[in-house]
């Protein structure tokens, strides 16, 4: 059972952030608060909070990072599926290279160069829902760990 309660908090706290941003979004109608890779970040955040992987450097390093190379790509040499294979390559390089690999940030070198991201990308969503997914796993993670939940989950 206690198994049961383990999983069904961290589905929760996903559910939270992701909730949060996808609000965000609709309530501003024009920016964007979310991507995909976020949900892949959010199993790691609030599924293994003890992960190396889902530590905070990693969490927005690694999105940083791999951002950013996506932008350079794209801006630099266009979108081809060798610079596609390039960028995603030397993203992942930086991130072992720097200790701050975060398995979900590998996707977005495509995710910017698919859908032809703006150098605003690299701000919204990915600085602000990375800091986003760290502060509300922080603290969800640190009343769980006082069992402040126990209550809810039976």
């Amino acid at each position: 059972m206690n198994r049961i309660k383990s999983e069904l908090l961290s589905g929760f706290g996903a559910t939270i952030i992701i909730t949060f941003l996808a609000y965000l979004q609709v309530l501003t109608s024009k920016d964007l608060w979310l991507m995909a890779p976020f949900g892949a970040t959010a199993v790691l955040v609030f599924g293994v909070p003890e992960s190396p992987l889902a530590r905070a450097k990693n969490v927005i390093f690694g999105h940083l990072i791999t951002t950013l190379v996506g932008l350079v790509f794209l801006y630099s040499f266009g979108v081809t599926p060798i610079t596609l294979g390039i960028a995603t390559g030397l993203g992942i390089f930086i991130m072992l290279m720097t200790k701050t690999t975060h398995p979900p940030a590998g996707a977005n070198p495509i995710l910017v160069m698919m859908t032809h991201q703006t150098w605003f990308f690299l701000i919204n969503p990915v600085l602000v829902g990375a800091l986003s997914i760290v502060v509300v796993a922080h603290l969800y993670n640190r009343l769980r760990k006082k069992r402040i939940f126990n209550p809810i989950v039976g």
